[in-house]
């Protein structure tokens, strides 16, 4: 079995930064216990000092005495590379047990809020408020289990991880996954009250939907059916997206759909309308109510409750920050030890991209092919996409036909992962472990946490599926494939998963590519190809400043802890058009626009967004390596490695580090080739 590369230099850091925050046990101690542990063992000592200076850190006066910490370290301290081996396997099968079985649990518990067909009870929310995982760490370290673990299995830094990862196992990686779970000591009650503020915001979002029949243009034009509701943000988003297939009402639509948005950030949109009062109408662009139609009336803006579950998330959050030892705040966590990526090195990446040269020459071909200049929501321009020019209406009836009922998706699945390049038999090994629910919200997947299990696959269905449903069911799907993969592939239980969210998103965004292919929708432009690499392009253009947004939000929050609901909303306000003026009023040419915080994540997520951006460049650079490849197999191959660090894994899948260079390179190539298109097609219809 190999041994761990040396590391000194990390070690006399380590040892010296746990030093200063263990307390309760001296010195003197640990270095007993370091040189009675060294004595006959065949770890190596740099690991035995690793783990004793850890538990040190995290061992309270509830433990016991310096005298109680020298025998645990004593007695449970495993001396030979095989006993270790054979206690991490067991390790690994009870934490599947209990792991899986509670979030088997928790998914059980959120159905009433999480799926459509049940009636709603207010006790659902306490319920989907429960999180069933709180006192797990309690219970570890209450039991010492979780001090065996940070014994024998200690914690390592982003830095050591992608320094000496290449040359770890497999099984020395699982060690050092394992040694991830217990390098802080967060109490219960901490833990219940982030999952608490997390499920009331998710509450919040899940049922956000927006009356469209109530919503009139400036001539008292009704542009949507009687009952139809759009979600914020995904369903107005969407709505945006579909509209540039509208030749006669699409235009006028985005600009209704803009004021919703702009009404939903700085929350002035009625209270009346999102109740649904009788009589009430309300015009967007203007932000005016009406009664009948005719008569101008006061209504009651919504009181500032979206910001309030944002604050109460930061405020719970941010209450463990002083838990965790080096990560001193939820912004480093989330970016160094959740993304395993520098907060510092993912702004770069987003800034090279959002301020690169080619933004605006995309943004050219967008006006040329719109035939008027841009509008603040043309951020979601869809018409790169093959969709784009196809009538809704007969997109919808089409996956209607396909999909009328939720089984009809279900059993489709091994059929479209066939259509992918899957074999019958991974196809069906894969989907044996997939359920489709019809969602409450926009659609979401949650993946299993033990192979006895399924994943949950949940999109919108509404007397059977339409285009939008199915879209979202696709992208999901790509998520349980690789929550699957990623589950029951890997070569143990502790390297379960991704490298971090923007891998699973990578993968939901190919597939999510293919929908119409999947629907046997031919295309034989010679600039399909093109026209995709500006789409996603453009779509990373958007997501990127929503994200950055997001970051400096938070950076904002931790600089004013004491703020309020309203300060909040001002500050989100300001920052999405600081974001805006600075990389998107130059390609826009308007100032002062507030529409990139009206992502539904950024109130219910915390600093999720970020994941997507990222996905987008890696789904980019998967997308450059599978060409000619055959998709199944490559995919398998990839996400069956596991939880591995983001630059190592991409390394073993593509060969290369996630970086913008591929896609700004591709996106040229792209604009000069539909630009040539362009004038080839002016000077036809000149002859």
């Amino acid at each position: 079995m190999k041994k761990f590369l040396s590391i000194f230099f990390f070690i006399i850091f380590m040892t010296h930064f746990l030093t200063l925050h263990a307390k309760h046990i001296s010195d003197a101690t640990k270095n007993k216990a370091i040189q009675t542990l060294s004595q006959n063992s065949k770890i190596p000592k740099e690991l035995i000092q690793r783990g004793v200076s850890q538990i040190a850190m995290l061992w309270n006066e509830k433990d016991g005495t310096e005298t109680d910490f020298y025998n645990f370290c004593v007695e449970n301290f495993i001396r030979t590379p095989e006993e270790k081996e054979r206690l991490f396997y067991r390790l690994a099968n009870n934490f599947e047990t209990i792991l899986g079985h509670n979030n088997r649990i928790a998914i059980e518990l959120l159905r009433p809020v999480h799926v459509a067909g049940y009636e709603s009870l207010p006790i659902d929310e306490l319920f989907a408020a429960y999180n069933v995982n709180a006192h797990f760490s309690d219970d570890m370290f209450a039991n010492k289990i979780a001090f065996i673990v940070a014994l024998n299995f200690p914690y390592f830094t982003l830095n050591e991880k992608e320094d000496n990862g290449e040359k770890w196992s497999d099984l020395h990686w699982g060690y050092v996954r394992l040694g991830d779970y217990f390098y802080s000591r967060v109490p219960a009650d901490l833990q219940k009250n982030i999952a608490i503020a997390a499920a009331n915001a998710e509450n919040y979002i899940a049922n956000y939907n927006i009356p469209m029949w109530l919503v009139t243009g400036q001539g008292n034009n009704h542009y949507w059916a009687s009952g139809t509701k759009l979600i914020s943000h995904w369903g107005l988003r969407d709505e945006i997206k579909a509209a540039y297939a509208d030749a006669e009402n699409g235009l006028i639509k985005q600009h209704i759909i803009y004021g919703i948005m702009k009404a939903i950030i700085d929350q002035s949109i009625p209270t009346e309308i999102m109740e649904q009062v009788d009589g009430y109408t309300w015009k967007p662009i203007s932000n005016k109510a009406y009664l009948q139609n005719i008569v101008e009336i006061g209504t009651t803006p919504e009181p500032d409750t979206r910001y309030q579950h944002l604050l109460n998330l930061f405020k719970a959050v941010s209450a463990t920050d002083k838990y965790y030892t080096g990560n001193s705040t939820y912004l480093t966590r989330r970016f160094e030890s959740e993304l395993e990526m520098k907060l510092a090195d993912v702004e770069k990446l987003f800034i090279s991209l959002v301020s690169a040269p080619q933004v605006k020459q995309v943004a050219e071909i967008i006006s040329k092919r719109l035939g008027r200049k841009l509008q603040p929501f043309d951020i979601w321009y869809d018409g790169f996409k093959t969709r784009s020019s196809i009538d809704q209406e007969q997109l919808n009836k089409d996956v209607h036909a396909r999909y009328p009922t939720v089984a009809a998706f279900q059993n489709d699945l091994p059929n479209i992962l066939v259509k992918l390049g899957f074999t019958p038999e991974k196809a069906n090994e894969i989907c044996k472990y997939i359920q489709v629910d019809p969602s409450v919200g926009a659609g979401h997947a949650w993946g299993a946490e033990m192979k006895t299990d399924k994943s949950m696959l949940r999109t919108r269905f509404v007397d059977g599926l339409d285009y939008k449903g199915y879209n979202i069911g696709i992208h999901e799907f790509g998520h349980n494939v690789e929550q699957t993969i990623s589950l029951h592939d890997v070569p143990n239980y502790f390297l379960r998963g991704v490298p971090n969210t923007a891998f699973t998103e990578a993968l939901a965004f190919i597939f999510q590519q293919k929908d119409l292919e999947l629907l046997d929708y031919e295309n034989n432009d010679e600039l399909i190809n093109y026209l995709n690499t500006l789409d996603i392009f453009w779509g990373t253009y958007e997501i990127m400043g929503v994200s950055l947004v997001d970051i400096r939000v938070w950076q904002w929050m931790y600089q004013n802890p004491n703020t309020n609901a309203r300060e909040l909303k001002e500050a989100v306000i300001r920052i999405a058009k600081e974001v805006w003026n600075q990389y998107y009023a130059p390609v826009f040419g308007i100032s002062d626009q507030p529409i990139l915080a009206i992502y539904s994540h950024m109130i219910k997520t915390p600093l999720y967004l970020s994941a997507y951006p990222i996905g987008h460049v890696i789904e980019f650079q998967i997308g450059n390596y599978l060409e000619g490849k055959n998709l199944g197999d490559e995919v398998t191959r990839m996400f069956a490695m596991g939880g591995l660090t983001p630059k190592l894994w991409m390394e073993r899948a593509v060969g290369n580090q996630i970086n913008t260079t591929e896609l700004l390179a591709n996106t040229q190539t792209a604009i000069n080739r539909v630009n040539e298109a362009m004038k080839a097609t002016k000077k036809t219809r000149k002859k």
